[in-house]
């Protein structure tokens, strides 16, 4: 698998939601001992938890922190991983696509709605270029 800097290495990735990322990094470094791995712009966040990590994205005006949450996961190969899932029902939310971060990834609802992201490494890319602002890779 090759490996990205863009994403933390990590096979599970938790995604939650904040209305606030600065004051939910702050609070998470101060609260649990998490650093920040990666700050991009006000909408997104990577934090170090021990060896693994946890996303930090922004909800919309008005979303409940209790539904902003997702879970991404590493695989092979995205574009096979999607065409499965949907052979056994998963409703695509955003299909297969190119990142600047060096990502390929999809998202769908499983049978019970909940979100799902799927994430493969397509390339190792340097975060300043395309606008995350590097911690502790």
């Amino acid at each position: 698998m090759l490996t990205n800097r863009s994403i933390p290495a990590c096979t599970v990735i938790p995604e939650l939601g904040y209305p606030d990322i600065g004051k939910a990094i702050d609070w998470l470094c101060d609260a649990f001992g998490f650093t920040l791995r990666l700050r991009i712009g006000n909408h997104r966040a990577q934090m170090n938890v021990g060896d693994g990590a946890v996303v930090l994205t922004e909800l919309a005006e008005g979303q409940r922190c209790d539904l902003g949450h997702s879970v991404m996961v590493r695989v092979g190969n995205v574009d096979q991983h999607c065409a499965r899932a949907v052979e056994h029902g998963a409703k695509v939310v955003r299909p297969p696509a190119d990142y600047p971060y060096g990502e390929r990834q999809y998202a769908v609802e499983d049978f019970a709605g909940r979100l799902r992201k799927f994430s493969q490494s397509i390339a190792d890319v340097d975060p300043a270029t395309w606008g995350g602002t590097p911690g502790e890779l």
